[in-house]
């Protein structure tokens, strides 16, 4: 999760010169329909447009506020229609047709047209889109719009997934430009203003097609470390924190009847990724005896106190096929130094993590390196930028292993991609996650993505590390907000302020 690891003296000067530059933010307009709601966030966008590396921050601030989908993932994990009016299936699987809902307009004032959508997915699967769901749209062959109300979606294949699939896409004006720093959806939300390092506006739209926002305007304020952040709380310039980073922070707010802590769920994976491509972990046996090695368990209390939970798979408890598999590869010294010299490693060997440079990746990696050195494992640490793990690890797959945190739900089935950047290689797992995608039921589909999360973990694909507590921190006066956070969206007009 994006925020810089600094020093302790860095960080309260960032929240003296934060505080000191506000009129106690939360502060904006007291409360009514007409508030202004002050969000503290640690995510700020690279960019606006979540096609061209836009990162967590825009799909927080833009996902169902500024634009939306055909369909939506409610804040409890289920898929509705949104834009969509209805859609039908035909019996074999390989048409979807949807229809528009009528009424709608862009906040250019341009009508939602067919051709939009269409023009949507394109931006997607383009061959320069960064879009991490790219590949879910490999089975579309064609998309027809027979008039301005209907879409047609072609499919090589079925695909039980495909209106779920369909919620990433955002439907923006198929004529509107620069996207990386302008927009034009059709959501409850305008742009206002986005002062880069500080702070990005949402102001109400009054023409929405739908129910209009309970609050006049929502500012996210961007912060750089989780104790300024805490200290934005505590001092009303924010009126709610997204995400609180730290344990230690919750101690100033819990039994404190002016604050509402809410634990919500989790689907963010802390995951040390290997590239399986390269020796010594094209072997499974040597990624296995480094799992082993790490007394996950500690490392998530160290990190995170009594919060969080440990997974033994790519797959958080609020996914259909979730399984425990934490022993899967159990903390033993012993294990982990037998099965490296089942593998020829015996006496160890050297390798190099690329890590991001904001928290906690920086404490992880440091565990880690701890934790590797007690069997004869010697691992460097490169910290490295987003921007650079971006272009280093995702694109260039110049890297031997690297930590990163997995935000979205469902994504076990990337290990069914041989070309995704870790590199994992299982034909039997490739075709699992075909079949689990062509199901005839979602019964069908559990029972086949479950033989997925049990291979991947006895291949030990990647190492787990634990799965992130989802933790909303608000002023007791503030309602209506999101606490469960998938896939990193916040929704945020539903927020009111007494």
């Amino acid at each position: 999760m994006k925020k810089l690891s600094l020093t302790l003296l860095a960080s309260v000067t960032a929240a003296t010169m934060f505080l000191s530059g506000c009129a106690g933010g939360g502060a904006g307009v007291d409360g009514g329909t007409d508030a202004s709601i002050a969000i503290g966030s640690l995510y700020e966008p690279q960019n606006l447009d979540n096609t061209a590396g836009g990162g967590q921050g825009v799909t927080e601030a833009f996902n169902g506020n500024v634009y939306e989908g055909l369909f939506t993932l409610t804040d409890e994990g289920a898929v509705e229609p949104l834009l969509a009016d209805s859609f039908t299936t035909s019996d074999d699987g390989l048409t979807y047709t949807v229809t528009l809902r009528e009424g709608i307009t862009f906040h250019s004032g341009k009508k939602l047209t067919s051709a939009d959508v269409k023009s949507s997915m394109e931006r997607v699967v383009a061959e320069d889109s960064k879009s991490a769901r790219k590949s879910s749209f490999d089975v579309v062959e064609s998309i027809e719009t027979p008039d301005d109300s209907t879409v047609v979606y072609h499919l090589s294949t079925p695909s039980i997934s495909f209106p779920y699939n369909l919620s990433y896409i955002w439907v923006i004006n198929g004529e509107a430009k620069d996207l990386t720093s302008t927009e034009d959806g059709t959501g409850p939300y305008t742009l206002g203003t986005w002062k880069r390092g500080n702070s990005l506006s949402l102001e109400r739209w009054d023409d929405y097609w739908g129910s209009p926002a309970t609050n006049g305007e929502v500012v996210f304020t961007y912060f750089t470390d989780a104790t300024a952040l805490s200290n934005a709380l505590l001092t009303n310039a924010v009126d709610i924190v997204t995400t609180v980073q730290s344990p230690d922070a919750l101690t100033q707010f819990e039994n404190n009847s002016d604050y509402v802590v809410s634990e919500g769920n989790s689907t963010t994976k802390e995951l040390l990724a290997f590239n399986d491509r390269v020796a010594p972990f094209d072997n499974a046996e040597v990624r296995a005896a480094l799992y082993s090695a790490i007394n996950r368990e500690k490392l998530l209390t160290s990190i995170w106190g009594d919060y969080g939970t440990l997974i033994g798979s790519m797959v958080p408890p609020t996914d259909p096929w979730y399984e425990d598999l934490t022993q899967v590869n159990p903390y033993s010294v012993d294990r982990a130094k037998q099965k490296l010299a089942d593998a020829g490693y015996g006496d160890g060997f050297t390798f190099t993590l690329d890590t991001p440079n904001y928290d906690p990746h920086p404490a992880v990696a440091e565990f880690v390196k701890g934790e590797l050195a007690r069997v004869g494992v010697t691992m460097n640490i490169n910290v490295i930028t987003p921007d650079e793990w971006y272009t280093k690890v995702f694109t260039e797959r110049d890297f031997e292993a690297t930590l990163q945190e997995h935000v979205n739900d469902r994504d076990v089935v990337w290990y069914g991609n041989p070309d995704f950047y870790w590199g994992y290689d299982n034909p039997q797992v490739t075709t699992w996650v075909t079949e689990a995608e062509q199901a005839d039921s979602t019964d069908e589909q559990t029972a086949t993505l479950k033989l997925v999360n049990e291979q991947i973990a006895k291949d030990a694909a990647s190492l787990w590390l634990y799965l992130y507590p989802q933790i909303v921190v608000a002023g007791s006066d503030v309602t209506g907000y999101p606490v469960n956070g998938l896939n990193s969206q916040f929704f945020a007009y539903n927020i009111v302020k007494e």
